[in-house]
């Protein structure tokens, strides 16, 4: 099966599809510094490297064709639609990027033969659902029943649904094309079941919870390079000294205090983290030298806390990116085990491709 990303990052979606044996066709990013990143994990160039309206431009003009694909996944922005807009069928919403996913489904929809994709994943914060008084999440699942798909949504937690210890809740959506009788409240769970067999075997076949059996020291480095180290010639060391007690835990130093992860698991990581002050995930050291007692994580620990492979390379760029791309990424483990339970439902029934346009 293959998959095409949107607003990509460094390709942490795009990496656990491929760990679930899927094919990248293409991918897209605007930010350069993640497109770098994103070459060192996966070891070939970002497909496009610019904004996503100048793709969509690229394709209305000609001058570029996206492959078809099985799966569209991206991680998009949560921007609020207008009451206005909203009221008057999103017309005055055009600007809200969310509809430039639209704009990528309508091109596969007016291609010769249309070539939708069969499925979405797309991926937000945890209040996404009940963000502007619930206004967004109504308008984005209003739209992709107009173009067909349903809609069914999951906040899942990393530590709840892999092995990596990081408390991060993420709202996942995943869609199936032909399928929007799955939105309509009033079908009883026989009628979705027999109208929409793709999505409820996806309900089916949903990741389950699973023991996490990794502590956050199996993720941490035993020395790290002195840039790392808060010493006796920091402002905030007294302070670091009186709250950081443990050595098995992970704190976060959020300017005028510090505060302590209780559950044994890596907080949120956070895209500011790296900015000086604020997110910042200490932990203090078992070394008696006083300058060496306390310590940030580093950019790669960062990401192993994410999921990524033990062996991940970065490139040589300024830490502040790094420590962005990986609050702004996803845990990879969890997407992975949703590729796989997608590709069961995809599986489930197998249909031709002009038979899921008569559908649609």
């Amino acid at each position: 099966m293959v998959v095409g990303g949107l607003f990509s990052g460094v390709g942490g979606i795009e990496l656990g599809f491929k760990q679930a044996s899927y094919e990248i066709a293409w991918a897209n990013e605007m930010d350069e510094k993640a497109a770098q990143t994103y070459e060192s994990i996966h070891g070939h160039p970002l497909a496009y490297n610019y904004p996503l309206e100048q793709l969509i431009e690229n394709l209305n003009n000609g001058e570029i064709e996206l492959d078809p694909i099985d799966v569209l996944v991206g991680g998009f922005p949560c921007q609020a639609f207008s009451v206005a807009g909203y009221r008057r069928g999103f017309e005055d919403e055009r600007g809200n990027v969310f509809f430039r996913i639209i704009d990528i489904l309508r091109h596969f929809q007016n291609m010769e033969g249309g070539h939708m994709p069969r499925a979405l994943l797309l991926e937000n914060v945890k209040n996404f659902r009940t963000h502007d008084d619930c206004r967004t999440y109504e308008t984005c699942v209003q739209v992709l029943s107009e173009m067909g798909y349903s809609v069914f949504t999951r906040i899942m937690n990393t530590c709840e649904y892999s092995d990596v210890p990081q408390n991060r809740e993420r709202t996942f959506m995943c869609c199936f094309l032909g399928e929007s009788a799955w939105n309509d409240d009033a079908l009883t769970n026989e009628e979705r079941a027999t109208q929409c067999p793709r999505t409820q075997a996806f309900s089916n076949n949903f990741p389950q919870i699973k023991e996490n059996t990794r502590t956050i020291q199996q993720l941490l480095s035993d020395i790290a390079p002195d840039e790392f180290y808060y010493g006796r010639d920091k402002a905030m060391y007294d302070m670091l000294a009186r709250d950081i007690t443990r050595v098995d835990t992970i704190y976060q130093y959020r300017r005028v205090y510090v505060r302590e992860n209780q559950s044994n698991q890596c907080p949120t990581l956070t895209a500011n983290m790296g900015t000086g002050g604020h997110n910042v995930p200490l932990i203090r050291t078992p070394e008696q030298d006083p300058d060496r007692m306390f310590r940030k994580l580093t950019p790669k620990e960062c990401f192993l806390f994410q999921g990524y492979p033990d062996d991940i390379q970065l490139p040589e760029i300024a830490n502040c990116h790094l420590y962005k791309q990986a609050g702004n990424s996803v845990s990879v483990p969890v997407i992975e085990a949703l590729a796989q339970s997608i590709r069961t439902a995809l599986e489930h029934e197998i249909v031709d491709q002009t038979d899921i346009q008569q559908i649609a």
